[in-house]
């Protein structure tokens, strides 16, 4: 039994980097982006269970890459269901934790200060998501074609690691799926739970294209 379980989603085909390599393989300085990202959580808390979701036809090429880089972290391989929604469900079947972090495996640059702030909400409130304050002007599109601004300060942009108490989460995702669960606390919310906001970090984006490999 562990206290944390760290879910790291590294399911995607990466289509708008172009290529035939999945983003999470390319590299990010000296090593690949998903040895990074799970490099931080095994600093974080060396003790976690982590459980690793990765395309059933990609789990042997990950292996032959952590043979390459040496790479001894341990964690488990979760094969990926068809949506980002199913992976996380097959991963819960495998979580030991008390609380779970779900977290973008092609984001390397979380800080350990971002990763704390949301384990200490969630083991506060059940749950704890990072958010960043929106910088740059908004507006809302509407129905007639035309849009209007919107006042930025109402809005926030969220990160990952989204943490959770194991057994909110995985009452979240006995709904089922639609389009409309856009991250795990937008599921959070239809099960009815309130959701804990924390402050992010501004380096702590989402590489999803070739020019994010420069942002170290």
């Amino acid at each position: 039994m562990h206290e944390n379980t760290i879910i790291i989603t590294a399911g995607g085909i990466g289509k708008r980097m172009g290529g035939d390599i999945p983003k999470q393989f390319l590299l990010f300085g000296d090593t690949p982006i998903l040895m990074q990202t799970i490099a931080c959580f095994y600093t974080f808390d060396n003790q976690a269970q982590l459980l690793v979701t990765l395309p059933e036809a990609w789990k042997s090429y990950w292996k032959e890459l952590c043979d390459k880089y040496q790479f001894s972290v341990p964690h488990t391989l979760i094969s990926g269901g068809k949506e980002r929604y199913h992976s996380i469900q097959l991963a819960l079947q495998h979580a030991t934790g008390k609380f779970v972090a779900v977290h973008d495996g092609v984001r390397p640059n979380v800080s350990q200060e971002t990763i704390q702030r949301c384990f200490t909400s969630a083991k506060k409130t059940g749950s704890g998501i990072p958010v960043l304050e929106v910088t740059e002007s908004l507006r809302e599109l509407l129905p007639d074609g035309t849009s209007k601004a919107v006042v930025r300060s109402n809005f926030r942009s969220v990160q990952t690691p989204q943490v959770f108490e194991f057994k909110l989460l995985e009452k979240a995702y006995k709904l089922p799926f639609h389009a409309g669960i856009t991250d795990d606390a937008s599921l959070v919310e239809e099960a009815g739970f309130t959701v804990s906001l924390v402050e992010g970090n501004v380096e702590n984006i989402k590489i999803t294209s070739r020019g994010d490999l420069t942002f170290k």
